[in-house]
């Protein structure tokens, strides 16, 4: 059974604030089942932004899978315009971000094909 979006988002901040990373949710989609994408901010300029990946979302051990967007997003003010971009396509995503100096958010990020 997968968690609705709303809950999953509110328990990655909670962990994030728990390991000493600031988060917040810089867009509420839909709470059921609403796409959810990271922004993972290096604190150094750049930033790595991470969706769901095509196929399955979900490992074995029924953790949500990652990768990164394609084409990659690496600069801060990169970030608005992908999501503007994104939401008129679909406007039920969530859109959270977390600074994280490692690049990770403590995420499994599957490498791109």
């Amino acid at each position: 059974m997968r968690l609705k979006s709303e809950i999953w988002v509110h328990a990655l901040l909670r962990r994030c604030f728990v390991q000493g990373m600031f988060g917040a949710v810089l867009r509420k989609g839909a709470e059921e089942a609403g796409a959810i994408y990271v922004v993972i901010n290096r604190l150094d300029g750049t930033v790595r932004l991470l969706g769901p990946p095509p196929g399955p979302s979900i490992d074995e051990q029924g953790e949500r899978l990652w990768i990164e967007v394609s084409p990659p997003v690496t600069s801060a003010l990169d970030v608005q315009p992908f999501i503007d971009k994104l939401t008129k396509f679909d406007p039920d995503i969530w859109v959270v971000e977390i600074e994280d100096r490692t690049g990770t958010a403590g995420l499994t990020i599957t490498p791109a094909n």
